[in-house]
């Protein structure tokens, strides 16, 4: 059995450890779960992912709580079919697929874990980031999946609902080292029903789209949708000739609608006068599928998060390599999983 420290890494250990021991059949304990964090211990989005992906691959769990500090999992053998998890929070739904979404990778028949929680929440990818960004950037990888939303669930709530489709994979090697040129600019933005009123969603967007300043078309998408609590999020997505990013901002008691467009724009402007083809929050979430199925792929910078990630997959026996430069690369000769 593995040893691991979950010590110096938040929750996206926990759920790469999942994904990792899923795909190769190796049983782990890890020990310490972020530790360093404000709030230790395993939390309720974190306890569904375990649920999730022990559940799928008919495992054994041991010590596995909501504030424990370590737990141990023995896999079998994924199998595909219908499953669900309730969060029981506004923990994030989409961090609970990601734990899920690599195991396509070993399935012999399709996927479907619907899951309940928080669909846009603080410290996660939205679920509009994840089903329009993420999910297109990895069925380059050979990961076939889509997200559906059947309710918003914003914090402190939750109450979202979203299905996850995953099918059968084969790996395909990646290749993002070179964006190419802006293509087009889509702004999404969504707010509670309850916000329609004072127009929300509307002035999110009118703030990107006044801040922007791109020599491409830009979209734009505005909608209100029903959520037991009230809230907002816009994403910009920046479609480039060989790549995708994106970039989104919550909204919050008390926050303008104005400065949350601001923020979101903000952030793709600091994007693009860089040279990264993924922004900074799919990077981490890429390296995964790398070990699998190989290729390079230039991030914004080397993070904690791509470290720490990178570190655990080795302990898998995933070759992952981090280079300098600018921008820094992920780069792999794949292999993980191979039972």
């Amino acid at each position: 059995m593995l040893e691991l420290d979950g010590s110096e890494g938040g929750g996206q250990l926990v759920r790469t450890a999942l994904a990792c021991s899923a795909l190769t059949g190796e049983a782990f304990r890890m020990a310490g779960v972020r530790e360093e964090r404000p709030k230790p211990g395993i939390r309720p989005q974190h306890l569904a992912a375990i649920e999730a992906v022990a559940a799928v691959c008919d495992a054994k769990v041991t010590g596995a709580e909501a504030g424990g500090s370590g737990f141990e999992l023995e896999p079998g053998t994924p199998t595909g079919g219908e499953y669900g998890v309730a969060v029981g929070t506004a923990g994030s739904v989409p961090l609970v697929f990601d734990s899920i979404l690599p195991v396509g990778y070993a399935l012999a028949e399709p996927l479907r874990l619907r899951a309940t929680g928080g669909t846009d929440v603080k410290w996660a990818p939205t679920v509009d980031h994840q089903r329009s960004v993420k999910l297109p950037l990895v069925r380059r990888a050979g990961l076939e999946a889509g997200t559906t939303v059947e309710r918003r669930g914003f914090y402190p709530v939750g109450g979202g609902r979203a299905t996850l489709a995953l099918s059968p994979a084969e790996p395909r090697e990646i290749e993002l080292a070179d964006r190419g040129e802006l293509r087009s600019v889509n702004v999404v933005s969504v707010a509670s029903r309850s916000l329609e009123d004072a127009e929300v969603a509307r002035r999110q967007v009118d703030a990107v789209v006044d801040d922007l300043e791109v020599p491409a078309p830009v979209e734009s998408t505005v909608e209100y949708a029903e959520s037991d609590s009230p809230g907002s999020v816009v994403l910009v997505r920046a479609e480039y000739e060989h790549s995708l990013a994106g970039f989104d901002a919550l909204g919050e008691r008390g926050r303008p609608a104005e400065d949350v467009g601001a923020a979101a724009a903000e952030a793709f402007a600091r994007f693009d006068a860089g040279g990264a083809a993924v922004d900074e929050h799919t990077a981490d979430q890429l390296v995964l599928p790398l070990a699998v199925a190989g290729g390079e792929v230039a991030i914004p910078r080397v993070t904690d998060h791509v470290e720490t990630n990178a570190g655990l997959i080795r302990a898998f026996g995933g070759d992952v390599r981090i280079t300098g430069g600018d921008p820094p690369r992920i780069a792999s000769t794949g292999g993980l999983g191979s039972r």
